[in-house]
């Protein structure tokens, strides 16, 4: 049954040489990993004159310097990954740059700060548009949470099918989103060069604006880096590509940021052009849809398409965190699962980590994550800061053609990236504050993980062929453990008596009339009178206890007599695999039991029922 369900909603496996026609095409990879950058122009302009009209409507005419300064940062960052696609196509994008430019230490902080975050972007994108659902129906707010655990499940569902499946379905949303708002910009502009537009900005760009300070400036620009979310994630995902990866990963990235680039300027003119300011009814995004547009067909696909892009927004995270969390794995600092790739060859165990992650975050803050920007924002800047710095360190030690202003250009964007991180601490620290607790609980549990592995490693090790010395054994004893008798109990015997040189028979009961407590002695001895039969009685229904007790008794013995212990658990197993759910799971128990036990070899007879 449940492979059915399995086949049903992920589809038949894919063969391992199938790889390569799973591989993204710049078209589709667009629309996969670029979903959460794009989306951010929804909320970014009206971020910035959220701080701004706190003071004065007229200190909107700030948000143009403050664009501006974004857009550098924004072509800083794009310069600074283009480089490093090229440099370290293997993905893992800033995790893989500190870890080889600044070392081990700073690798984890930026690769744990963006497994956080990639949680965070999901949660947040999910949660922002089961809000755009809710507010077109009210009737479906109460479920506000409910539905966006079911979005983050079928988003989930969506990329364990693979790339393939996924990138198709998300190329609707994403290039509806771009059609509608390349529309909507190049009309509003129209507009206003044909003179159809009315001027209603609250002050001309360059006005005094008296109360303005320097620190009010600074906090309308770190909200509105928060556009910035999500251009990361292209290097990351480098392996994806299709052939020349590292050629069409650059390509993408940097059609994405000039998209990216000309919709967050367009819309935050339009914004100033028009006098139009944040609203608790009405998105700046819907009131310069409505001011374009009109209340028509133009301006409901527009909300329509905003929603859509802002609910599949979280694929970015889908497609970035598994890319993460496999070379923190192959790196040993995260547990070795998440390098297997699942039947549709995608890394299924980084998928369904981070929606559950994701599902977390949203039943914790019911929903309600906006006070997570910031601390979502320090999330990206704290890798970008030093993903960014790490290709000067890079630039440096490798030299090459035009290094220096290659280096340049990391240094622009390293400088903001700093600045920005330090002005949400300042600023933000109420709300930043989480981040330097999971922080040092992500690096105690990645050090503890390879610590982990480096001392198996160094166990199983054969350092010189013939240096490792096996102990030589004088015979078997093979425990048998009966429940009753029957053929899974007679095959059982058998097989221990071909392997053992002293076979026991060993039963637990805790039946309180004791002719039914020896029923089952008297009838294993009637059928095996040569097998040694041991019964112990359990006075609290326990079978665990008693049987280790009795087999670390008879492994103390057969060591003095150099023997080994092997304790035989028998089963039947079921034709269908439902059938096990109405048998109970006492030989799963005792073997989890026995397993801990170094001086025991544990092993399984199965009776296969017809």
């Amino acid at each position: 049954m449940f492979s059915y369900l399995k086949r049903i909603l992920i589809g038949k496996p894919l063969r391992t040489l199938d790889e390569g026609g799973s591989a993204l095409t710049r078209f589709k990879a667009l629309a996969l990993l670029s979903s959460d950058a794009l989306s951010s122009i929804a909320y970014g302009t009206e971020q910035i004159l959220s701080v701004l009209i706190v003071l004065s409507a007229a200190a909107t005419w700030y948000a143009i310097p403050v664009a501006l300064i974004v857009l550098v940062l924004l072509f800083a960052i794009t310069v600074s990954y283009r480089q490093i696609i090229h440099a370290y196509p293997s993905g893992g994008g800033a995790y893989v740059v500190a870890s080889q430019n600044w070392g081990t230490s700073a690798g984890l902080v930026a690769g744990g700060s963006l497994l956080v975050d990639y949680m965070l972007t999901v949660a947040v994108s999910v949660t922002s548009g089961t809000e755009a659902i809710t507010s077109a129906i009210p009737a479906l707010h109460p479920y506000q949470v409910g539905i966006s655990i079911l979005i983050v499940l079928g988003i989930m569902a969506l990329n364990l099918r693979g790339m393939r499946e996924s990138a198709s379905f998300l190329t609707f949303p994403v290039y509806l989103f771009i059609l509608v708002i390349t529309g909507m910009i190049g009309f509003g502009l129209f507009n206003i060069v044909t003179g159809r537009a009315v001027y209603h900005a609250a002050a001309a760009v360059g006005s005094g604006v008296p109360g303005m300070t320097i620190w009010l400036f600074f906090r309308a620009l770190s909200s509105g880096s928060s556009s910035l979310t999500g251009v990361e994630a292209i290097s990351n995902a480098v392996p994806n590509f299709k052939k020349p990866k590292r050629k069409n990963a650059a390509a993408t990235l940097t059609i994405m940021s000039l998209i990216l680039g000309i919709f967050f300027a367009g819309i935050t003119f339009l914004a100033y052009y028009s006098g139009i300011v944040p609203s608790a009814s009405q998105t700046v995004l819907s009131q310069i849809g409505e001011t374009v547009f009109g209340h028509g067909v133009l301006y409901y696909i527009l909300q329509l398409s905003t929603a859509m892009i802002l609910a599949v927004a979280a694929n970015t995270g889908f497609s970035a965190f598994p890319m993460l969390a496999y070379n923190l794995a192959k790196d040993k600092f995260m547990p070795h699962a998440y390098m297997d790739r699942g039947d549709r060859l995608g890394y299924s165990n980084g998928i369904i980590s981070l929606a559950a992650g994701a599902i977390v975050l949203i039943l914790i803050f019911n929903g309600q994550t906006g006070l997570l920007i910031p601390l979502y924002a320090i999330g990206v800047f704290v890798p970008f800061t030093l993903s960014q710095s790490g290709m000067i360190v890079h630039w440096r030690r490798e030299k090459g053609k035009n290094w220096i202003m290659k280096a340049s250009a990391n240094f622009l964007g390293a400088f903001l990236s700093f600045g920005l991180v330090i002005f949400l601490l300042l600023q933000h620290f109420s709300n930043v504050w989480p981040y330097f607790i999971v922080m040092p609980l992500l690096l105690r549990m990645f050090y503890r993980i390879r610590k982990h592995y480096d001392a198996v490693a160094e166990q199983l090790r054969v350092i010189e062929k013939g240096t490792v010395k096996l102990h030589e054994y004088d015979g078997s004893t093979v425990i048998v453990l009966v429940s009753n008798v029957t053929q899974v109990t007679a095959g059982a015997i058998n097989y221990a008596r071909s392997i053992g040189d002293y076979v026991i028979a060993m039963h637990v009961s805790f039946d309180a009339d004791p002719e039914k407590e020896h029923k089952t002695a008297m009838e294993f001895k009637a059928e095996y009178p040569d097998v040694r039969f041991v019964d112990i009685h359990s006075s609290y229904r326990s079978i665990t206890n008693p049987t280790l007790r009795f087999c670390d008794v008879i492994a103390k013995r057969a060591s003095e007599r150099n023997y080994t212990t092997t304790v035989l658990v028998p089963q039947f197993v079921p034709r269908r695999p439902w059938q096990n759910i109405l048998h109970n799971q006492t030989g799963l128990r005792l073997r989890a039991s026995l397993n801990s036990r170094e001086n025991i070899i544990v092993s399984t007879y199965n009776y296969h029922l017809k």
